[in-house]
Formats: structure tokens, sequence, C-alpha cells
């Protein structure tokens, strides 16, 4: 088809529901029942394979896939009965917050314990551990700040302004070679691995799969830009410190200047963005829309609780509980 472009190659199938949207995007097959979403594992490999497939095709597509296949009718209606149970499933699952302040603050507080990835790999890195935590967020880190891009027509004012002066930095600033998404690259290229965007699909678990689906969830859907402004008040809040744990990590582990640079390099990038975030971001926005507060601390509680769960999963592969 003359409308073909190039892409990541597609997945292999994880059950009927990504089965299905692969042989459609290929052009041999039939999309799944819509109806087969809603018994589906909300959080599993199947459901959110077949999200994650969706949402692509509004990010860089596939190799050999039509891009007009963006806006297939039949397509996106598959699309919409997974958002459905995949947003039901985390109202309600999430843990859920309390006032935004407090949610806020939370998000400073670091485990008493020192329990999470990061915590486990500043004591305990290898390259392999550290190689396969590279393939997983690979998912997110090469297509760093393109899901937040999308709120910029949904904000007015301060919120705007202080959410484009973010993106500015997370795109480099001017300079490709700064671009975040790059330097994860090239943090790939240290470590060994193939930086190409999406090589690693095949691999990429459920759990992480969920995160960046999170993203593309709140950011193609106005109704949910307050959602989204929480996720990002989140990763940016958070990243500092957790960045700062692996950037030694991989300097203990002889990962390569470039994987380490990564980490240092959001270290005192994302310090600063918690600020911007907090006061002129957030606060910009519900100054303006007061009754979006709720989605905010949804899309911080929902971040927490994907991360929580991929963290987990990574830990019990690792045998962190051995190691400690």
């Amino acid at each position: 088809m003359a409308g073909r472009t190039g892409g990541p190659a597609l997945p292999r199938a994880r059950g009927a529901l990504s089965a299905g949207v692969i042989g459609h995007l290929r052009g041999d097959g039939p999309l799944p029942d819509p109806a087969l979403a809603q018994a589906a594992e909300p959080y599993g490999d199947d459901l959110q394979l077949a999200l994650y497939l969706c949402y692509e095709l509004h990010y860089r597509g596939f190799a050999s896939v039509d891009p007009a296949l963006e806006w297939d009718p039949a397509l996106l209606t598959v699309r919409a009965a997974l958002e459905r149970r995949f947003e039901t499933a985390l109202r309600r699952d999430a843990p859920p917050g309390s006032g935004l302040d407090d949610t806020l603050d939370g998000l400073l507080v670091e485990p008493a314990d020192g329990t999470g990835v990061s915590h486990f790999l500043q004591e305990h890195a290898t390259p392999d551990r550290l190689r396969d935590y590279a393939v997983q967020r690979s998912l997110y880190h090469l297509k760093e700040a393109d899901p937040h891009a999308w709120v910029l027509p949904r904000l007015g004012g301060r919120a705007k302004a202080g959410m484009a002066a973010i993106e500015y930095d997370e795109f480099g600033a001017g300079r490709p070679e700064r671009v975040h998404a790059q330097l994860f690259a090239d943090l790939m290229a240290d470590l060994d691995l193939e930086p190409a965007y999406g090589h690693y699909l095949d691999r990429g678990h459920a759990e992480m799969l969920a995160l960046v689906n999170l993203m593309s969830l709140f950011g193609l859907h106005r109704r949910l830009r307050g959602a989204l402004v929480g996720h990002f008040a989140a990763v940016e809040i958070t990243s500092s410190p957790a960045s700062r744990r692996l950037a030694l990590a991989m300097k203990r582990a002889g990962a390569g200047p470039a994987a380490e640079f990564f980490y240092t390099e959001h270290v005192e990038a994302d310090a600063v963005h918690e600020q911007v975030v907090r006061h002129d971001v957030v606060r910009g926005l519900l100054d303006e829309e007061p009754g979006l507060e709720p989605d905010v601390v949804f899309g911080i509680d929902t971040t927490g609780f994907l991360e929580d769960r991929l963290g987990a999963r990574l830990l019990g592969d690792w045998g962190a509980a051995d190691a400690a």
C-alpha cells in the first residue's frame, strides 16, 4: 500500500486481543470483538499490548503498516473498549490520595526502609540488571516527553508557559544531541543494547506497557488533562533522587559515561522542574480550573500504583530478597 511507512516491526501477539489488532494492522485478519476486552485481565500482557499497539499509531507507527489506520473507526472502537477496561480498573485499584497538597508532599517522602528499584540497583547493580532495566524503560524513555506534549493546547496562561518551559528542556533546549530520548539511546549504546525506537517491545513486561499506556490514555483524552498534569508532576517530583541513585549504580557497574550522564542530567534538570511543575503547571491549571483537582490527584495516584507494580516485577526477577 502506497501510504505505508517505516517504524519498528510489529511484535508477537500475547493473546486474542493483541493477535486481532496485529492481524488488522497487517491487513490479514479481523479485529477482535470489543466485548472481549471486558473479560480480559486489565493489567495483563494481552490487553496492554493490544492497547499499546493502538496508541503507537499516534507516535511512530510500525513498519509496513498503513498510517491511515491511526483513525480507522473500527480500530478506534476496539481501542475505546480496551481503554474502558483499563481506566475502570485503575479507578478501582489505585489507592486514593488525600488532598492535593498532601499528595504532592508525599511524593517527596523517601521510603524509610530504602526499598525500590533505584535503591536496589544503587547497592546491587550488575551489567545484566542494568541492561534489563534499560530494556524495560526504553519503551518510555525513547518517547520521553512526547505524550506530555499533547496537554499543551489544553492548558492556558501560567500552566501552559510552565509546561512548555519544561518540555523545551526535555527536548534538548534546541540541541538535538541533548534531547532526553537521544540521551537514553546513548545510554543504551553504552550498555551494548540496540538503541532503535521500539526495538525491545517484544521484551516489554505488561507492567511497563501499562505505564506507557497510562501516559497515552491521559494525553489523548482532553477530559483527562488534569490526570496527565498529575502524572507529569509525579514523574518530575520523584525523578531527581531516584536519578541520583541510578547514576551511582551506572558508575559502580562501569556502564559508561553516556549511561551515567543520562541520570546525572536528570538530577539537576528535574530538581528545577519540580518547582516549576508544582507552582506553575499544577497551580496554574487549578487556578483556572479548580474542579480538576481530583483528576490531578488521580494522575499522581495511578502513576505510583503502576510504578510500584513494575518495581515489584523487576525486583522479583532480580531476586532482590536474596540480595538484600
